[in-house]
């Protein structure tokens, strides 16, 4: 789908405020710059951090700005503002209800609309008793960059030989998964497969490989030379580590939590305990073409429409 021209945004710019990084670096990061790269694409203004005299359209992410900076900003002027709201934080790191909080405040005091990023957040924000506007909320999932996640000329499954399995994660937050690869390590056949973890981890094992942090070119490559993605994060609420992989036509056994669910769909399987892991790698293998063809990523020029979709020039 390519994106639409609104005529609406001519001779104004679009600016996205967040704390971006180079790769690599985590999830909501790695969206935005391709989010940034892909509204670029279409021919749009738009860039990170800075407001001036033409802008009109604000898009910030989270809370990974200098809230008392934007809050000034965005008093001195009107501006058609979107938020990107992440979390619960509180549910995927174990803490920071008060940041969840802020969020929540200074979303209702300057977002014209909100996006989550799957049902899931929203869904938690809500349980939590955080309420929004129905009217200006918008399920929107994340999307990896096609340009460098993909499938092209990656290797065909073999049976033959060992099966290989990967998870990746920039943080190295416990709730990411370590115990259930902990528990992989002593539990899982490495005759028969082989297990690799790339990102930051605070865990030493004894046959899984770990890898450091990748930039994207150099991860895709690696997942593409890789069977199957396994994550065992809690709470994530749109996780774009089982996104790359799923865009690098890799099927997924996911810890059922959070987003996952919505994002993999049928190509994978979930677990809820550890010990039903190795099972559900042995059904992978045995359905892996049929699960691969069911592998459905969102597409990134239609996710950058629907953001542009929510900005209005009165």
């Amino acid at each position: 789908m390519e994106l639409n021209p609104l005529k609406y945004f001519t001779g104004y710019k679009i600016s996205i405020i967040n704390q971006f990084a180079p790769p690599p670096y985590g999830g909501g990061n790695q969206f935005l710059l391709a989010l940034n790269k892909w509204v670029k694409k279409a021919g749009y203004d738009i860039g990170p951090n800075k407001i001036g005299i033409n802008t009109k359209f604000v898009l910030f992410n989270s809370f990974n700005f200098d809230m008392n900076w934007l809050s000034k900003k965005l008093k001195k002027k009107k501006y058609s503002t979107v938020h990107r709201v992440d979390g619960p934080i509180a549910l995927y790191r174990g803490e920071n209800i008060d940041l969840d909080k802020r969020i929540v405040d200074f979303n209702r005091s300057y977002a014209d609309y909100t996006i989550f990023q799957s049902n899931y957040s929203y869904n938690e924000h809500v349980n939590l008793g955080f309420l929004f506007d129905d009217n200006k909320i918008k399920i929107i999932p994340n999307a990896p960059d096609p340009d460098i996640f993909n499938s092209e000329n990656r290797k065909e499954i073999s049976k033959q030989t060992k099966i290989k399995i990967i998870a990746t994660s920039w943080s190295s937050n416990i709730r990411k998964g370590q115990k259930t690869y902990e528990w992989i390590d002593k539990n899982l056949n490495f005759k028969k497969y082989d297990f690799t973890f790339v990102g930051n981890i605070n865990a030493k094992f004894e046959n899984i490989k770990i890898i450091s942090p990748k930039k994207s070119e150099d991860l895709a490559s690696i997942l593409r030379d890789h069977d199957i993605f396994l994550t065992a994060s809690q709470n994530d609420p749109c996780s774009n580590a089982v996104l790359e992989a799923l865009a690098c036509g890799l099927p997924v056994v996911y810890f059922n939590s959070g987003g996952h669910p919505e994002i993999v769909r049928q190509a994978g399987y979930s677990f809820s305990k550890n010990e039903e892991i190795i099972d559900l790698i042995k059904k992978v293998v045995h359905n892996y073409n049929d699960l691969q063809n069911k592998i459905i990523v969102p597409d990134i020029q239609n996710v950058a429409n629907q953001y542009l979709e929510l900005f209005r020039c009165d």
